[in-house]
């Protein structure tokens, strides 16, 4: 097998003086780049300086910054140690990055001023944690300098031996107790993304990928993965909006983007109201748009191409525990299928079963399944629920999902009650919990409800105390207070909670009541 970190030394022998990767911060008219031989330089002296702090094969790296090129330099060196890169979302408080540490038990962390105060505020909690590096200019007290420590680092190759069962990635997603869900990915994980990538994109050199969401996040940078496969360029995009995405497209000829279903929305919204015109820009370039992240409304598909008939589209389907996406793609040979998400990826095979493992009659709904080389090994420290959901080397996606007369698959509902507005996972159960624990609520229930942009959005109905006055005002106030921005309820609906004879919520009629509402 090949691992992305010898991809990346292949790229630097190869095409050392070609340009890897781009960095755009529009807002403040900076532009950085670096070549391959640059980027696997960079990516061997992280390794280096975190080899001479002892970290070394098995060991964990938390990993908490900002898109940019050194959150790549930062990744590859941890993963050249033979250690596992552990990414964070940036959008987790202080509460999650414990509850992540704690699960990890990670000898050092890289990261970025955005995350100082966070960090601070439990780091006298975290034993494990040894070396804190920093990335900025005003280093706290306690932590180390990333520049000076690079600095002072060798740009030789570790030469530390990984096959493809080592470990490399530990992600933390939203899981069915609500509290992020660990899971560990492998080399062997890495390779088949980008294999998978690039067969379903024909990625050549000649490419420009324009790389907006957040490398956190395993559909990100598993879909550069396929660049990264033949050579090919990227341009990290810090700032989204449509005309930054346009702007981006324009100046560094970018081929493909990959949108969420928001962001290709505001763009949408901005040509249909003139403030974003396709001729005050050369796009030519751009032969391909795809989504992924979350189900893809048909409706907006069909108006994006009706600005861009002659571009490619593709829709993705994935999760973390498939090593992000492509197990099921649509192709861009399939438009006319719109709204399903098409078949089983390269390298991946299919089916949907019955709650008897049965496979299902065509047409029929049921559990979609995926198996394939990018199937997680396991949710770390938590063996029961590995087995509940790798059987046989089968993934049970927990999707329910159909397939047509042509083979192609249609997402029906989701077996968990998840959330995901904006590309981003919510477990109701997290939310709930926090709610409980105001004064004055008696009763509580968040399900997700469509909206146009975000494809979904947290809507909270609530049940308040016999005599209690409750105001939407206090609650929005109580989110803010006590949960991260992306899972605070957008609508605060005041009704009973109906539960079952068992006690639980009967979340399927509250979405038919307040869908349309």
């Amino acid at each position: 097998m090949t691992t992305i970190s010898e991809m990346l030394s292949r790229n630097a022998q190869l095409y050392p003086d070609d340009t890897a990767l781009i960095e755009l911060r529009p807002s403040k008219g900076l532009r950085r780049e670096v070549t391959w031989k640059e980027l696997d330089e960079n990516g061997n002296r992280v390794a280096n300086a975190l080899m001479e702090r002892g970290v070394g094969k098995g060991d964990r790296v938390i990993h908490w910054m900002m898109n940019s090129i050194k959150w790549l330099e930062v990744y590859f060196g941890i993963i050249r140690t033979g250690a596992w890169a552990v990414p964070l979302n940036f959008r987790f408080t202080s509460r999650d990055f414990r509850y992540c540490a704690d699960i990890a038990e990670a000898k050092a962390m890289i990261l970025s001023e955005e995350f100082t105060e966070r960090v601070q505020e439990v780091r006298n909690q975290l034993p494990t944690i040894q070396y804190y590096v920093f990335v900025g200019e005003h280093v706290p007290a306690g932590m180390q300098s990333y520049d000076k420590m690079i600095s002072e680092s060798s740009k030789s190759p570790a030469n530390i031996q990984v096959d493809g069962d080592d470990e490399c990635g530990l992600y933390f997603t939203s899981g069915t107790t609500g509290a992020p869900k660990p899971i560990l990915l492998t080399h062997r994980s890495m390779e088949c993304a980008a294999i998978t990538e690039q067969a379903h994109h024909y990625q050549t050199r000649e490419d420009n990928f324009i790389l907006i969401p957040p490398l956190y996040h395993a559909g990100a940078k598993m879909h550069w993965f396929g660049s990264l496969l033949v050579g090919g360029k990227a341009t990290i995009l810090t700032e989204v909006s449509p005309r930054n995405v346009f702007g981006a497209v324009h100046s560094e000829r970018g081929t493909i983007v990959w949108l969420l279903v928001p962001w290709a929305h505001d763009i949408l919204v901005a040509m249909d109201k003139g403030e974003l015109k396709e001729q005050d820009y050369d796009l030519s370039c751009w032969r391909l748009m795809h989504i992924g992240a979350q189900p893809v409304p048909p409706a907006l598909v069909q108006r994006w191409k009706k600005y861009f008939p002659s571009m490619q589209y593709d829709t993705n389907y994935g999760l973390t525990e498939a090593a992000g996406p492509g197990c099921v793609h649509l192709g861009i040979e399939n438009e006319y299928k719109v709204g399903a998400i098409g078949k089983a990826g390269v390298g991946w095979e299919t089916r949907i079963v019955d709650d008897s493992d049965a496979d299902v009659a065509r047409g029929e709904v049921g559990e979609l399944l995926v198996k394939g080389g990018g199937v997680m090994k396991e949710y770390y420290k938590n063996p029961n629920e590995t087995a509940k959901t790798i059987k046989a080397g089968w993934l049970y996606t927990g999707d329910m999902a159909r397939e047509d007369e042509d083979g192609f698959i249609y997402l029906v509902d989701r077996k968990k009650d998840i959330i995901i507005t904006g590309g981003e996972n919510i477990y109701p159960v997290e939310v709930e919990e926090v709610l409980h624990f105001h004064p004055k609520i008696y009763d509580v229930a968040v399900i997700g409800i469509p909206d146009e942009r975000l494809g979904e959005i947290v809507a909270v109905v609530v049940d308040p105390k016999p005599g209690e006055t409750l105001t939407e005002a206090e609650i929005f106030a109580f989110c803010e207070q006590n949960l991260a921005k992306y899972k605070r309820p957008r609508r605060i609906i005041f009704d009973k909670v109906p539960r079952s004879p068992t006690g639980k919520i009967e979340k399927p009629g509250l979405r038919q009541k307040y869908s349309v509402a």
